[in-house]
């Protein structure tokens, strides 16, 4: 016993006859195995209140989204319009046949071009994200670009340039990318083609800087007055307007130039654009020969060849690989109509399948509906923009101003105006375009109702 005692003693002694080990130093930083992900920051995009896109403009204070929310409003005579019943919606689906009478609550990412958004204390949902006031949790919104096409642009005969675009170049400016039809060359060096002569198209060279002032981006010379002057003449022009600043597509020296496309980058997306002429009057591209890439196809130029649809077709598929967005502008169709020709539809059909995004049309003069193909537009007529014609109907048009997010079309709205005694367009109320707006969704099948 007397051992295990002296054992026991000799492994055991008081605290106090230990020395104190040194305190443990406090990490300022974690150890390298160990990462810390920080949470994520949360994230939201706006909560939109979506109507049929037949319906005017609208915009309400953020307390009247709020009843919308609660099913206040039960009454479109609340939101300042016609009496009718009014219902909410918070369904996805469908939208792009949104009942009249329904407004639709959904997240912005819902939405596509069949319906119009309501602004809510003045600021679009769909332009300007980040300051609108009515949020919802989600990713990131994709980049925000606003993209402005005009119908038949025509500088020449009685109109002058500066003059017939100063009143809309600054809103054509503001958008991040302008795009439209030129039917007049730059020169006249060469002899008159068209019959009568007074309808061949020559504007002076000044005009480039009119176009630049209002913010165009790229110019389509796919049309039946790019070679009113010639072979010569047309490759002046083309030059004349690349020099400027002012890239163009649809025409050139030789059937190569002529397919070439313009691609423009804005916020990391590229959108890339084409035009082909289906009116004939200018030459056809051809190698070694000047001239307007072209399908020939009714009414004008004969049956579609489909020879040289595929050659177009083939062109979007290849723009469609190094483009995040397609547009295509197609001078076809039959003059001083509101109804397009049926074979519009066939090959803006074919146009989609082999990648575009957007297909804006011009030649008719006067406005003609526009088409949902999938999630694609089909516009095919704006109407004049800049012309010395002389009827109401040559003298309304439509300019489509669109909002994508990244590469997705997410709106696009009609803007009316009206062409004056000086030539000059002029945005106009809804209520003085109620006629022009009658005749284009009389032949739209976007957000028509079934």
């Amino acid at each position: 016993m007397l051992v295990l005692q002296l054992l026991l003693g000799a492994c055991t002694s008081h605290p106090e006859s230990q020395p104190k080990p040194d305190p443990l130093p406090v990490p300022t930083s974690p150890p390298p195995w160990v990462t810390e992900t920080p949470p994520p920051e949360p994230t939201t995009r706006p909560l939109v209140f979506a109507m049929n896109a037949r319906r005017p403009p609208m915009a309400v204070p953020k307390a009247v989204a709020e009843w919308l929310q609660q099913g206040i409003v039960d009454n479109w005579d609340q939101l300042g319009q016609p009496s009718a019943p009014l219902r909410t919606t918070d369904r996805t689906d469908h939208l792009d046949h949104l009942p009249m009478n329904t407004v639709a609550i959904v997240v912005a990412d819902a939405v596509g071009p069949a319906v119009r958004v309501i602004e809510v204390d003045g600021v679009d949902p769909l332009r300007d994200p980040d300051d609108y006031p009515v949020q919802a949790q989600g990713p990131p919104h994709a980049p925000v670009t606003t993209m402005t096409v005009v119908g038949d642009v025509m500088l020449g005969r009685q109109v002058t340039g500066h003059a017939a675009l100063d009143p809309m170049s600054a809103r054509l400016a503001s958008a991040d990318i302008t795009v439209g039809n030129l039917e007049s060359t730059l020169s006249d060096d060469g002899s008159p083609r068209q019959d009568p002569v007074g309808d061949s198209f020559h504007a002076d060279p000044g005009v480039r800087a009119a176009l630049r002032g209002a913010g165009f981006d790229a110019l389509s010379l796919a049309n039946n007055h790019t070679g009113d002057y010639g072979d010569r003449a047309l490759v002046q022009t083309v030059d004349l307007l690349r020099t400027a600043g002012l890239p163009t597509f649809g025409a050139g020296r030789d059937l190569a130039a002529a397919r070439e496309p313009v691609v423009v980058s804005r916020h990391g997306i590229r959108f890339g654009f084409l035009g082909f002429n289906a009116i004939g009057e200018t030459p056809e591209a051809a190698p070694g020969q000047p001239g307007a890439l072209s399908v020939s196809m009714p009414p004008r130029t004969g049956p579609l060849d489909r020879a040289e649809l595929d050659r177009v077709l083939s062109d979007v598929r290849r723009l469609a690989r190094v483009a995040d967005v397609v547009t295509v502008l197609p001078h076809w169709g039959t003059q001083y109509t509101n109804r397009p020709d049926a074979i519009q539809a066939v090959v803006a059909r074919a146009l989609v399948r082999a990648g575009a995004d957007l297909v804006v049309g011009g030649h008719p003069h006067w406005v003609q509906g526009a088409d949902q193909v999938g999630d694609a537009l089909v516009v095919n007529s704006l109407g004049n923009f800049v012309f010395d014609m002389d009827t109401p109907e040559t003298n309304e048009g439509l300019v489509l101003e669109a909002t994508f997010w990244g590469d997705r079309l997410m709106a696009a709205d009609f803007v009316p105006y009206r062409i004056g005694p000086d030539f000059a367009p002029r945005v106009v109320s809804r209520d003085a375009a109620a006629g022009t707006l009658q005749r284009f969704w009389e032949f739209s099948d976007l957000a028509a109702t079934r």
